[in-house]
């Protein structure tokens, strides 16, 4: 076998067949197979799409990696995708589009605000984990909605038309699931997967993935870690934050533009 043959089997994991009886077992219990549309993009957070790669790989759906090419793209950091689809190729009826944190410079680039206010439109659920919720909310997706984010987000919800919703792990606003950092994009996806195939079926994934988070230090909120803490935290991103507000603001005002043009 050649180096090149032995990557194309690697690749499509052809020479593992263990691993495509058991995509195969998963499929072939369903009535037809979910899809599923994961926006990736240079810098983007892998954290905030793996709960929803993991809960919708296990119930047998076909995951789209979507970003504007189909080029190596790293995520943050050191963590390389390869989408699978373009944004041109990307289908109408996908069941779930989802997205987690991405970077300022792509929540206002106006080629990506085309393609989330596109897609999530025809989308049958969308899921925005984490700073997700801003490129949700730039495309327009949140206008008049009740929303969520991490604890950062929340206050800059209200500038992209959203109505703002604190303490929460997910919000649901009928077909709008959005959610904090971490776990979020586990809890959206088995309630996403519940509303599209049935809580028995989201449960045995829940127990398939064995997803019972107990975290060792209890400080994921500000509520947990107290003021000391949380100002430690904030002060950390508080540059960072500040860019994702003005890109957040900038993005919306393009998205009404668009519209309007």
């Amino acid at each position: 076998m050649s180096d090149h043959d032995y990557a194309v089997e690697t690749i499509y994991g052809l020479s593992t067949p263990s691993i495509q009886a058991l995509i195969a077992a998963g499929r072939a219990s369903q009535p037809a197979l979910l899809k599923v549309g994961i926006f990736v993009c240079p810098g983007y957070m892998p954290m905030d799409i793996n709960g929803a790669q993991s809960v919708f790989t296990i119930a047998g759906a076909e995951i789209y990696f979507i970003w504007k090419r189909r080029e190596l793209v790293e995520g943050y950091i050191g963590w390389p995708t390869m989408p699978t689809m373009t944004f041109d190729e990307c289908p109408d009826d996908l069941d779930v589009l989802v997205t987690g944190m991405v970077p300022p410079e792509v929540i206002e680039d106006p080629e990506v605000i085309r393609f989330f206010a596109r897609a999530g439109q025809k989308a049958k659920y969308v899921i925005g984990t984490c700073y997700g919720s801003l490129m949700l909310g730039t495309a327009g997706l949140l206008k008049g909605r009740r929303a969520t984010s991490n604890s950062n987000v929340v206050p800059m919800l209200p500038d992209v038309g959203a109505v703002a919703v604190g303490g929460s792990d997910v919000v649901i606003d009928d077909t709008i699931y959005t959610s904090g950092p971490a776990t979020g994009s586990f809890d959206a996806s088995l309630l996403v997967l519940k509303a599209l195939r049935g809580e028995e079926l989201a449960a045995l994934v829940e127990l398939a993935i064995e997803y019972d988070p107990r975290p060792p230090f209890r400080t994921g909120s500000p509520q947990l870690a107290g003021p000391e803490m949380t100002a430690i935290s904030q002060s950390m991103t508080a540059p960072l934050n500040r860019q994702y507000h003005e890109a957040a603001k900038r993005g919306y005002a393009r998205y009404q533009q668009m519209i309007q043009d």
